[in-house]
């Protein structure tokens, strides 16, 4: 079977230009398209081979914001950056660095990770992620 590459994530927001900007403040994230310009406009942007593609919602969440890591019912739960230097990144961000958990250090898991989570503007997850590694061997699925 061929390697798939995940092409784009899509998010939902109230205020995607607000959205936008706080992808570029603090991930790098830059324009690469806009569909349809306008007041309704889809915009992605991307970061590396990194892409978010910016829609306007036209409805209002049914449910409570994600807290911690992310929902605990079905979906997705978050997305995740991997960073040099948790501490810096962190202290980088200042006051938009809305924590939801953590840092939490994770070395009795794999040696020298340390986690994070925030949100964005909209109240979407982020991990922030130092040190992960792949697992030499893993347990296969069976």
């Amino acid at each position: 079977m061929e390697a798939l590459a995940v092409s784009h994530v899509g998010i939902s927001c109230s205020d995607p230009i607000n959205i936008e900007k706080f992808y570029t403040k603090h991930f790098g994230f830059k324009r690469s398209r806009v569909y349809a310009p306008g007041p309704d406009q889809v915009v992605m942007i991307k970061a590396g081979n990194t892409y978010l593609e910016l829609f306007k919602s036209s409805e209002k969440s049914p449910v409570p914001l994600p807290k911690g890591a992310g929902q605990d019912y079905p979906g997705w739960r978050h997305i995740c950056f991997s960073v040099d230097n948790l501490d810096e990144f962190l202290k980088g961000m200042g006051s938009d660095a809305v924590i939801t958990l953590g840092p939490l250090d994770m070395s009795d898991f794999i040696l020298d990770m340390k986690v994070c989570w925030i949100s964005d503007p909209e109240g979407n997850i982020i991990e922030l992620n130092q040190g992960y590694v792949d697992e030499e061997d893993p347990p296969q699925l069976k």
